[in-house]
């Protein structure tokens, strides 16, 4: 047991995460080949199977759900310990994972680059973009430092700071500008084009036409806002964006944009992270700035 490295418990926990060795090699950069030797090399050290490869999916033992478990905690407390080094300066330094929501990365990250570039000198950022429930646990499992998403996220562990809110606009074709905006009773009959399921705006967008989430409709579902708004634009239906996005979007689509009257259809944006964090200072800080960046640009 001795024998064992910090090392190979990443191996270990990365191939569980992924269950698959290809990927889960890449993500280590290391050969395949020399990802398969370290997890063997890890079972011969422990006397017992840690994954089943009898199937196309890799998958753990019951006696490797245990130990990936009780792996993922000894590797957050080991990278707690380099936050714990890095709040001890008064400022950020050093590597910071930041995820982030892909109905925000693409207007947003932009702008917060070059805020953080001139803010913390000397800070490396490693941005990741994936869906909500993507985000929280990888926060949760220590894997990220902090998150921008939409609020709230309800999870009791995370401490919530919100940064800013946005309304929705109507997004329809573009001979439709000019056009009245159709009543919430007549805008549920219409065909509404959504984000794919597990998209946090796609619920938001839903309960705003008061839609049942299992209501079967004849839509196509996309993976981004541009696919949307070109949906759009090619006369398949109507869509609803963040405002932040329309700057980007209008300008390779034909649509037009229509802003909805009181009470407008809004979300939050705010950062999150763990409420044990030891970079909760600095984090705190770095909320504070985004949100005055984005006080000062009131077109996003």
């Amino acid at each position: 047991m001795n024998n064992l490295t910090l090392k190979q418990m990443r191996y270990c926990e990365t191939l569980a995460r992924y269950g698959h060795f290809g990927r889960a090699a890449d993500d280590c950069a290391i050969s395949q080949p020399a990802l398969s030797m370290q997890i063997r090399e890890m079972e011969e050290t422990l006397g017992a199977s840690l994954f089943d490869r009898s199937g196309r999916q890799v998958r753990l033992t019951s006696f490797g759900e245990a130990f990936v478990e009780r792996v993922r905690d000894i590797l957050r407390s080991v990278d707690e310990l380099g936050d714990i080094a890095r709040a001890a300066h008064d400022r950020l330094m050093g590597r910071l994972r930041i995820g982030i929501i892909p109905t925000i990365g693409p207007y947003l990250l932009p702008q917060l680059m070059g805020t953080l570039s001139r803010s913390y000198a000397g800070l490396e950022i490693n941005v990741r973009e994936t869906i909500t429930p993507r985000l929280i646990q990888e926060l949760i499992e220590g894997r990220l430092d902090t998150a921008i998403v939409a609020l709230p996220v309800s999870e009791p562990s995370l401490t919530e700071f919100p940064l800013f809110s946005e309304e929705f606009v109507l997004v329809r074709p573009g001979e439709d500008a000019g056009k009245p905006i159709p009543q919430l009773e007549a805008l549920r009959e219409m065909r509404l084009l959504l984000l794919e399921e597990g998209h946090c705006f796609r619920d938001q967008a839903l309960s705003f036409c008061q839609l049942p989430s299992t209501r079967p409709r004849e839509l196509l579902d996309a993976s981004s806002l541009s696919t949307l708004v070109q949906m759009v634009g090619a006369g398949i239906g109507i869509t609803l964006i963040p405002e932040m996005a329309v700057a980007v979007e209008m300008r390779s689509a034909s649509v037009s944009i229509s802003h909805f009257p009181e009470p407008k259809p809004t979300r939050v944006i705010g950062m999150i992270w763990r409420k044990t964090s030891p970079l909760a200072t600095q984090l705190m800080t770095l909320a504070a700035v985004i949100q005055q960046d984005q006080s000062a640009d009131v077109n996003f």
